[in-house]
């Protein structure tokens, strides 16, 4: 599906930020748009993909995209790339050296912050990496905002030479506003590529000549920031001035609606002068502000007096316009909306929790299941898998970021090898449950295990490296990998194969299980774990909810079920343990929720639990 709009069909739409940062790329004439899926950036690239004019592709990660859309502006045709914000740490390295070399068209760099790490692993404020970078920063407040700003950015980009930071967080890229829809501008077509190697190869003398016009350009966008339309001083109550930016000015406006704001579109580099001017203008200043201090500390190097900052917001999480209300209250701020004080209401008490878990039929659950059971220890990744940390299964013991569960498990093996050599034959009997084995889905892998997995190869490693391989990028909503033969566009694609692949790495144990049969998977995991070499087992079955695979659910004998709770550990949530009129515990399973993957069956010891017949449409 494209989309195209008319003149006549110009309008106002209600769009959330992500929707309108696609909207404003394809309205300023963008030509190619590049990604790695992460919450919350991930709808950005999905809506761009449905505009005309404009190629999309999901990229192997981060570093990847961000070197895809530098070429496109190097040949001359506008590119936006997106990402979340630990995304751009693995971007980084084309980041920092694409603000050297500049471009020849614009791009833009959007960075989607996750304050209170809502699906994350961290809550990093990447503010700044655009100072450290030096490069241009804009941050929007709504998706109207989005729209213009991205728009905005590209003029930006190609007037400074520089690429721009967007940035936006979760509650700016998911909340929906009013954006009015305007016509895509074309850009000029690329013709030919233009040769300007001391400008765009970046070896010492060259860099060396780079870095004074960087640092130029940071002057000269601080002149631009004094003047510019995203940054704007809204006077109210002249007692109280707000510092503020990006959704914290919705926030403050809320909380202290009648005060006078310096709103910032831009914070860096920041207007020294219009700063000292809205300075001058009322009696208290306050910076508002998520995560970091960042504005605050800027203003304050500019020699300008504040009177509060982070000390009346926290540091952690996110803040709101209660937080804000409550903070300024209790410092005596003049104008708080009284409103936002009143006693909340407290939580219903007795309701039960729901922690997070797999999905029933969930392909991950048969393997955890093992896992559990021989207590090994596991080096977990970033995915829908990171979840066998958690009860029953008890069974990822470390998690730090893409692609790291294959090279901690090799750094912890090596460790240990050492420990072995200096310990007696009888100390060093093998002990599963100090074996570091790592697991790393399908995306993951692609993304940043393959070199993981390669320096396992090189260096003599012998650890034990489980692929579940569901064929999609399930935790950020099913997007395509390089494993699935197409692409973002749904065009066919070479798929790569994982097996052949890890062979090719050096890799000689390679098997492929069934997750669903766990006494399969558990005679190959040890078998595995006794070569003395290193081994790759790939759990091969496809998301249940991305490929919406549902068989006939299974049931329960309850004459043959004892109550033991043995398949509850099974971790799934259409199992749930009951007391019958007879005061007899025994288990039940919903029959909506059940998608009959079998994996309790197999966990119970007393057969009480039935899986229908291949015949009647159950699971082979």
């Amino acid at each position: 599906m494209t989309k195209t709009i008319t003149e006549t069909e110009k309008a106002i739409e209600i769009l959330s930020g992500n929707e309108a940062i696609a909207r404003g790329a394809w309205e300023a004439g963008v030509k190619v748009g590049t990604a790695y899926p992460g919450t919350p950036s991930t709808e950005i690239l999905e809506e761009l993909s449905k505009y005309e004019g404009v190629y999309c592709e999901w990229s192997t990660n981060e570093k990847v995209a961000m070197e895809v859309a530098v070429g496109a502006s190097m040949a001359g045709g506008r590119a936006i790339v997106c990402m979340k914000h630990v995304g751009l740490n693995v971007a980084a390295d084309p980041f920092f050296s694409s603000s050297y070399i500049g471009l020849e068209a614009g791009l833009v760099v959007v960075s989607a912050d996750d304050p209170g790490m809502h699906s994350s692993q961290d809550e990093q404020d990447n503010r700044n990496y655009a100072k450290f970078a030096r490069v241009p920063l804009l941050e929007p407040a709504d998706s109207g905002e989005a729209k213009e700003f991205v728009k905005a950015a590209f003029e930006i980009s190609e007037r400074f030479d520089t690429p721009v930071l967007l940035r936006t967080t979760t509650r700016t890229s998911h909340s929906k506003s009013l954006v009015e829809l305007e016509e895509r501008t074309e850009t000029e077509p690329v013709v030919k590529l233009k040769r300007n190697w001391t400008k765009y190869t970046m070896m010492p003398q060259n860099a060396l000549a780079r870095h004074p016009l960087v640092e130029q350009r940071v002057r000269d966008l601080a002149e631009y920031a004094e003047d510019c339309p995203f940054n704007r001083i809204e006077m109210g109550d002249p007692r109280v001035g707000i510092i503020t930016s990006g959704v914290a000015y919705a926030y403050a406006r809320e909380a202290i609606p009648g005060a006078s704001f310096l709103k910032l579109g831009l914070t860096f580099p920041l207007p020294k002068r219009l700063i000292a001017s809205f300075r001058s203008q009322v009696e208290k200043l306050y910076v508002v502000e998520e995560s970091d201090p960042f504005l605050e500390e800027a203003v304050r190097l500019l020699g300008i007096k504040i009177d509060g900052g982070k000390e009346l917001n926290t540091l952690l999480g996110e803040i709101g316009p209660r937080l804000i209300a409550e903070s300024f209250a209790k410092a005596g701020v003049p104008g708080v909306n009284e409103s936002l004080l009143a006693e909340v209401q407290p939580p219903v008490e007795g309701l039960p929790n729901r922690p997070p878990t797999f999905c029933p039929g969930c392909s991950h659950r048969g393997v955890f299941a093992v896992l559990s059971k021989l207590r090994l220890f596991v080096s977990g990744d970033i995915g829908c898998y990171t979840l066998g940390a958690l009860e029953p299964f008890n069974s990822v013991h470390c998690s730090t970021c893409m692609g790291a569960s294959i090279s901690m498990a090799h750094g912890m093996a090596k460790v240990l090898e050492v420990g072995a050599a200096d310990t007696s034959p009888a100390d060093s009997k093998a002990d599963l449950r100090n074996k570091p084995v790592a697991i790393i889905g399908d995306s993951t892998f692609f993304h940043s295990g393959i070199t993981s997995l390669i320096d396992v190869a090189w260096n003599g490693g012998k650890t034990l490296n489980i692929i579940v391989d569901n064929s999609t990028t399930a935790m950020t909503g099913g997007q395509e990998t390089p494993g699935m033969g197409r692409t973002l566009r749904g065009e066919p694609a070479a798929a790569v194969d994982i097996p052949a692949l890890c062979k090719a790495i050096g890799i000689k144990r390679v098997t492929t299980v069934d997750p669903y049969d766990l006494k399969e998977v558990e005679r190959v995991l040890r078998e595995e774990l006794a070569a003395d070499e290193p081994s790759v087992v790939i759990a091969k079955a496809p998301c249940v909810l991305e490929y919406r695979i549902k068989w006939a659910p299974c049931r329960v004998d309850s004459e043959v079920c004892i109550g033991c709770k043995h398949c509850l550990k099974a971790g799934c949530m259409a199992l749930k343990l009951v007391v019958n009129a007879a005061g007899e515990r025994k288990v039940e399973i919903d029959q909506e929720l059940c998608a009959g993957c079998g994996v309790c069956a197999q966990l119970c010891k007393y057969g009480a639990i039935v899986r229908p017949e291949e015949a009647e449409g159950g699971k082979a």
